[in-house]
């Protein structure tokens, strides 16, 4: 038997049971709020295990109360078990905070008095008039349980004072007094029907009664009906209409949950009148399936199942021996707390555990025992458990073998969490029983973790280690994203995201800057983490400008973000951001993302990078190698002598075939020679630009494996080499004047088809003589067409041919394009 909540009278001995049975002997203990009760004189425990509470106490001054949550608890040698929680109040009762109100009423009308006072337990309401209790049996006369005094059909004998009285335990309360006077019969006229006193809002618990009020006026007199808001019949047990219109449910479940209307009908009429409340019960938890006692053997899983119900939902927690226990380690909750499944078991682990289901309306509890069958010969738990870092994201963890029982270990599963995670959030790794380190990897940089190991056998797990914590090591900060704002024709704003994190660290923000023409950075400008914009100005409105931004901490400067800006337009606009930069290392990774880069002749660049920008968007990055004129050595010799191979091509200087020097990029110098026009006719000065070198290069990968390459050169000073006769050679884009836009929209379709493309990557093409060429090849990762001759001897040797189409537009003086 457990202890029930109950309200005491104070000054009055109460008892709370407790009755259980076990193996003997069973010790009993109390608890009143989560702690143990200590026996005195003023609290006994009886020899059945109930508690006796001598004389019960309400706090007054600096007295303590015995108002509070008490639980019985049982032990002994197989566990403990705690009871519900059975709260015990003190009887009281309030003074009235709603009085009866005098009132008037014609003959045959009807009366209502209301009073309101609080108590517990619930006080009795009586009335009384003229100092006598009214009676009870008077069929006119309807008494509902929350105060209220209805009087239908009244008459003059009716009139006089009226007390509302109130008791429990506790007290007696006598209300102030309120006066009816019963005028004379009225006049017979028709009255609209009206409702008074409609239905409130209830919260019952199961078992209790229901009363819906509903008083309605009306010459006739109206009818009053009721119904459910959704539609479902109010059935018949345990219903009744109480007085004239009153709505009594006897021993309310879950099911009666609804809103009610009261209607008021003009008889013979669709005349009405509504009014509706909302009934809600609640329901105590109670369980629909209990845990079951078991017995497993080391090593292995056990699993307690518990489902309990209730309205509102129950909340389930599981007790062991009586103490919360909550997920870690071994230890898991599924199913919202329903299902409890201890791995790996040991002997700490056999006790007695409580499934505890309680809502707002009551609490229940089960018990189940966990037996744990020790095997004989299981070894002891791995010794010297060590764990190293060995870079930010990897910690080694190395073991010895168990001291003895070893013979038959299967092997080893180490157990690995974040030593700031809950235990749930744990995971296992496997590891060969002739293995006695593991390297853990994918871990998180600056990251504290937690490791312990167990050995198995066939007939079970050993013990855990004792756990160890390593750290991983700490890493540089990752590249910042930055936009940047054009303000006006000398200032920038730069954007980012905060880091706050950064001022934990001993980090922040560098910022550098400086016009692309010039070597030497401007900065660093240090920047907090938690700073997330800077403006740049009295900048030169015609320079394009570099802009430099990384994160850094206690373990250095991470990668840098950069973005090349120009500021002639001066309208608010933000840098293209494509993800490469011609300067990038590809073994390193020294510079994270860049922007464009513009190279000597701005008027020519500009117009390049508006086509490329609204062509490609955000589809493809763009490398660009920037003021070439004192970066790249020209080719030396006739083309017609050179060696069609490879060409190395970099931020510093054209190479010869061979070995390439740091940041270069395999180039085919077949390729190279079509993006050149041929000279000047004989005796006519040569048409072309003298005064640099410029080259970029356009990639923009599909799932299709696209990859556009789009590339502008500028030849050295004369002499230039006799270029070759050229014979044009026939294409499918001979004849057709098509633009790069109109190209391009072609080739996608033709990837969309995902067939061979004529492949004119090998061919020789000719150029309209004294023009400079922008040359667009687009390469599918797809079969090669029969027709495409197999490629000079390059380093692509041995792999299949790429079908591409090839396109020229002649931007010489940045005149019309021709095709």
């Amino acid at each position: 038997m457990e202890p029930s909540d109950d309200v005491a009278v104070p000054g009055q001995p109460m008892v709370l049971d407790c009755r259980v049975e076990g193996t003997p002997p069973v010790q009993i203990t109390w608890r009143k709020n989560g702690v143990e009760l200590p026996e005195s004189t003023h609290s006994t425990l009886l020899a059945n295990g109930s508690l006796m509470i001598r004389h019960f106490r309400l706090q007054r001054g600096g007295s303590p109360s015995d108002e509070g949550d008490y639980e019985c608890v049982a032990q002994n040698r197989f566990g403990l078990v705690v009871s519900r929680k059975a709260r015990i109040q003190a009887a009281t009762m309030s003074d009235f905070h709603v009085h009866p109100q005098a009132a008037v009423g014609e003959e045959g009308g009807v009366a209502r008095f209301q009073c309101q006072i609080h108590g517990l337990p619930k006080p009795l309401i009586t009335w009384e008039k003229n100092r006598v209790p009214i009676d009870t049996d008077n069929e006119r006369y309807t008494l509902l349980p929350k105060g209220v005094l209805q009087i239908t059909g009244l008459r003059a004998e009716d009139s006089g004072i009226f007390h509302c009285v109130a008791s429990n335990i506790a007290s007696i309360r006598i209300s102030h007094g309120a006066r009816l006077t019963v005028s004379g019969s009225g006049s017979g006229a028709y009255k609209e029907p009206a409702i008074l006193v409609g239905p409130e809002n209830l919260t019952l618990t199961v078992h209790q009664t229901a009363v819906l009020e509903c008083v309605a006026t009306g010459n006739p007199r109206p009818i009053v009906s009721w119904s459910r808001l959704d539609g479902r019949p109010i059935g018949v047990e345990g219903i009744q209409v109480l007085g004239t219109g009153n709505l009594i449910i006897s021993d309310v479940t879950v099911q009666h949950s609804g809103v009610y209307v009261c209607a008021a009908n003009r008889p013979g009429t669709r005349v009405r009148r509504t009014a509706q409340g909302r009934l809600v019960v609640q329901a105590p938890a109670e369980f629909v399936q209990h845990p079951q006692s078991i017995s497993r053997p080391a090593g292995t899983t056990a699993m307690f199942t518990c489902q309990a119900q209730g309205e509102p939902p129950p909340h389930v927690t599981w007790l062991k021996n009586g103490q919360v226990l909550g997920p870690g380690g071994h230890v898991r909750l599924k199913n919202n707390n329903s299902t409890l499944t201890i791995s790996g078991i040991g002997p700490e682990d056999e006790a007695i555990y409580q499934c505890v289901a309680e809502n707002s309306a009551g609490s229940s509890q089960a018990s189940a025992r966990l037996t744990v069958l020790w095997a004989e010969g299981l070894p002891g738990p791995p010794r010297n458990v060590r764990a190293v870092s060995v870079s930010s994201t990897e910690v080694r963890v190395s073991w010895s073998e168990p001291l003895a029982n070893t013979r038959e270990i299967i092997g080893y599963v180490l157990h690995i969490r974040k030593a700031a995670d809950p235990p749930e959030l744990e995971y296992q790794e496997a590891v060969s029983k002739s293995t006695f380190q593991h390297l853990v990897s994918d871990l998180e940089p600056s990251t504290a973790y937690s490791f312990y190991i167990k050995a198995y056998t066939p007939r079970g797990a050993s013990s855990a280690s004792v756990p160890t914590l390593a750290s991983t090591l700490g890493e540089a900060p990752a590249p910042p994203p930055l936009s940047v704002r054009v303000l006006g024709s000398s200032s920038l704003q730069l954007l980012w995201e905060p880091w706050p994190r950064l001022a934990q660290h001993e980090g922040g923000f560098k910022l550098f800057y400086r016009p692309a023409s010039k070597t030497a950075f401007t900065g660093p400008i240090l920047l907090p983490g938690t700073v997330s914009s800077y403006n740049l100005s009295q900048l030169d409105p015609t320079a394009v400008y570099e802009v430099k931004l990384l994160a850094y901490n206690q373990h250095g400067d991470g990668n840098a973000t950069v973005r090349f800006v120009s500021l002639r337009g001066a309208s608010e606009r933000t840098a293209l951001s494509p993800p490469c930069d011609c300067r990038k290392d590809e073994t390193t990774n020294q510079t994270s993302t860049t922007g464009i880069v513009i190279g000597i002749h701005i008027g020519v660049t500009c117009i390049i990078f508006c086509v490329l920008f609204l062509l490609f968007g955000q589809r493809g990055r763009v490398l660009l190698c920037k003021d070439v004129e004192n970066q790249l050595s020209p080719p030396q010799g006739p083309r017609s002598q050179r060696d069609p191979g490879i060409l190395a091509l970099n931020g510093v200087r054209w190479g010869e075939r061979g070995q390439l020097g740091r940041n270069e990029k395999r180039v085919d110098m077949k390729e190279l020679e079509q993006l050149f026009p041929p000279a000047g006719a004989a005796g006519q000065p040569d048409p072309r630009p003298t005064d640099g070198f410029l080259l970029f290069w356009l990639s923009a990968p599909t799932s299709a494996g696209m990859n556009v390459l789009g590339a502008v050169g500028q030849w050295p000073q004369p002499p230039y080499p006799t270029e070759p006769e050229c014979t044009p050679t026939s294409s499918p884009l001979d004849g057709h004047p098509l633009s790069l836009p109109t190209l391009l929209s072609r080739v996608e379709k033709e990837k969309k088809k995902k067939k061979a493309l004529p492949c004119s990557r090998w061919e020789r093409k000719c150029l309209p003589q004294g023009s400079l060429a922008l040359r667009a090849v687009l390469s599918l990762d797809l079969p090669p067409h029969p027709s495409c001759p197999h490629p000079p001897a390059s380093p692509t040797e041995g792999r299949p041919p790429r079908g591409t189409l090839g396109a020229y537009r002649n931007i010489n003086g940045l005149g019309g394009e021709k095709m």
